[in-house]
């Protein structure tokens, strides 16, 4: 995949070397995928899949909602369980890097017209600036965000790690990335990269239609991920990710959620895009959520280009393991019928 070197410098002497062009300056005022909302019109068979199958601890509840997280999140949650008549993304929350990246990033929102406006907090954090993806899904970023302060029950022997590891299910250990579903992946793709500082890891194409992308804020390949809605509907959402670390974990709930009648869609297998070794299951409500095995491949560099896919059939056979499904392409929260897509 390798680029075709380009010089930024041309040397003149030991006391001189000339810029050859202009370049822009990276945007790190967003720092990581904080937390995520999902919603479910079967809100108790939810939250027992997170607590009972993936080992998610549950730090509060309040009203309608319930709030996890996994036992290697340093925050005091990163998932909030609301009920709801449908399934789908309630909103996804991003840390920003420092308070003045946060008043940064609210004014470049503003002036995309995309914002929606301050709010007090919620559970776990505080202010937060809401705002929508041109495609209608609601996000949030913030600054103040409360840390998880393990009890005496759940202190881990190791001094690096937030909690200890659960005696239930299997355990994930952290919130990885979502993914959302999009009639038009670019233009969503376009506002996070020029208004958050989002970089492009990996794309889909076919033709001129950008068909996928995948978006990082850090070295793993991607927090979000934008894929082609076959429904035209705007909105939806894909999967959320929750990590794990080793591939062996992905065969250990694989055979849990198969024991307990939890949908396994896709998987164990190991991904083209990403590298990452994955698993796909329904939770009762309705969502889908993948699970990582490993991190798959990691970027270092600075200027790193997207490798660009042409050939979405060479997507799936070039990864390891079974074939996408047909729901994989098709398949969103809140479910709607009109699904066409084959590869």
């Amino acid at each position: 995949m390798g680029k075709i070197y380009q010089p930024a410098f041309t040397f003149k002497s030991t006391s001189e070397v000339v810029l050859n062009g202009t370049y822009g300056e990276p945007n790190f005022d967003v720092a990581q995928l904080a937390h995520v909302e999902l919603l479910s019109p079967k809100p108790q068979e939810s939250l027992d899949f997170f607590t009972e199958i993936l080992g998610m601890q549950v730090t509060h509840q309040e009203g309608q909602s319930v709030y996890l997280r996994a036992y290697e999140d340093v925050y005091k949650n990163t998932l909030k369980i609301t009920e709801s008549k449908e399934a789908g993304l309630g909103h996804a929350a991003w840390r920003s890097s420092s308070p003045n990246a946060l008043l940064r990033r609210v004014e470049a929102i503003q002036k995309s017209g995309l914002g929606q406006g301050w709010i007090e907090g919620d559970e776990g954090h505080g202010v937060a600036y809401q705002f929508t993806t041109p495609d209608g899904h609601r996000m949030e970023i913030l600054w103040d965000q409360e840390y998880y302060v393990a009890s005496d029950i759940d202190r881990s022997k190791l001094k690096n790690r937030p909690s200890r590891r659960p005696n239930k299910g299997v355990p994930v250990r952290r919130i990885d990335h979502i993914n959302l579903m999009t009639p038009d992946p670019a233009k969503n793709t376009e506002f996070l990269m020029e208004d958050l500082g989002f970089k492009l890891t990996e794309k889909i194409v076919n033709g001129e239609q950008t068909l996928g992308t995948w978006l990082s804020l850090s070295n793993i390949v991607h927090e979000i991920a934008f894929m082609n809605d076959p429904t035209g509907s705007r909105g939806r959402l894909h999967h959320i990710c929750y990590w794990y670390g080793s591939p062996q974990h992905l065969y250990d709930v694989a055979d849990l959620c198969k024991d307990n009648d939890i949908h396994v869609e896709l998987g164990p297998r190991k991904h083209s895009i990403s590298q990452a070794h994955c698993l796909y299951v329904y939770e009762p409500g309705g969502n889908r959520i993948e699970l990582f095995g490993d991190a798959g491949y990691l970027i270092f560099d600075p200027s790193w280009e997207a490798p660009l896919w042409d050939n979405l059939p060479q997507v799936d056979a070039r990864g390891l393991g079974a074939g996408f499904t047909e729901s994989y392409w098709n398949y969103g929260t809140p479910v709607y019928k009109k699904e066409v897509a084959k590869i």
